[in-house]
């Protein structure tokens, strides 16, 4: 699959573009979480109280969504870039379906691209945020499926990830280890006992300002 295109920014046409998109599932959209209380919402909120201009995402996203879904949602909804950031979380739904790790580790490295392409095909202006860990949760556990095993599945898929980030020189952000420590309590987590609560997302933008801040604020590649 071809990279989507993006026309070149100057110097000065950057500082001037504010714009963010946000592409993903569940955990972008935010199943059962006002807007507001995304980890992507809450980035920009933060991004601009620490005077970096960042308007509110353009979320491409829905719960259930598994990579190759999502790459077909990017075709029909046609992003207009250049984006000032652009961030990508998926695969947990591969991982939930069995779908093969290669078959992922392919279709990330094509999400990637687009994702690179629509930021004005500047690495240094996207984000990875890794899958995080659903089987510490209380669904998982009614639904008696193996921690141990969803576990080493999300770290097969998440090294996948992070190495196709270093191949493009993207910046990865691993908040798994933040939603196995807290991803069984109650006020983590909707009602559903599945999706992560605004709580949490606030820990996931936590870990991802400062490397955004560093992104909007870096130089543009020439």
């Amino acid at each position: 699959m071809a990279p989507a295109s993006a026309p070149a920014l100057t110097r000065s046409s950057f500082l001037s573009t504010r714009s963010y998109l946000a592409l993903g599932d569940s955990y972008t959209i935010g199943e059962g979480v006002p807007a507001e209380g995304t980890w992507p919402f809450q980035l920009a909120a933060a991004l601009r109280a620490r005077g970096i201009a960042l308007d509110d995402p353009q979320v491409i996203a829905t719960t259930g969504w598994t990579t190759d879904e999502l790459a077909a949602a990017i075709d029909a909804a046609v992003p207009q870039g250049p984006y000032a950031l652009a961030s990508l979380l998926i695969g947990v739904n591969n991982q939930y379906r069995g779908r093969p790790l290669a078959e992922y580790r392919q279709q990330f490295e094509q999400l990637l691209q687009r994702a690179i392409a629509l930021a004005a095909e500047d690495p240094r202006r996207v984000l990875v945020l890794s899958i995080p860990d659903w089987g510490v949760t209380p669904y998982a556990a009614a639904h008696e499926r193996d921690a141990a095993v969803v576990a080493r599945e999300i770290d097969d898929f998440n090294a996948a990830a992070r190495a196709c980030c270093g191949d493009y020189g993207v910046a990865f952000v691993d908040i798994t280890p933040a939603s196995r420590a807290r991803g069984a309590e109650p006020a983590m987590l909707v009602d559903d006992g599945l999706h992560p609560s605004a709580a949490m997302y606030r820990l996931w933008m936590e870990q991802a300002l400062p490397v955004a801040a560093d992104l909007l604020t870096d130089p543009p590649a020439a």
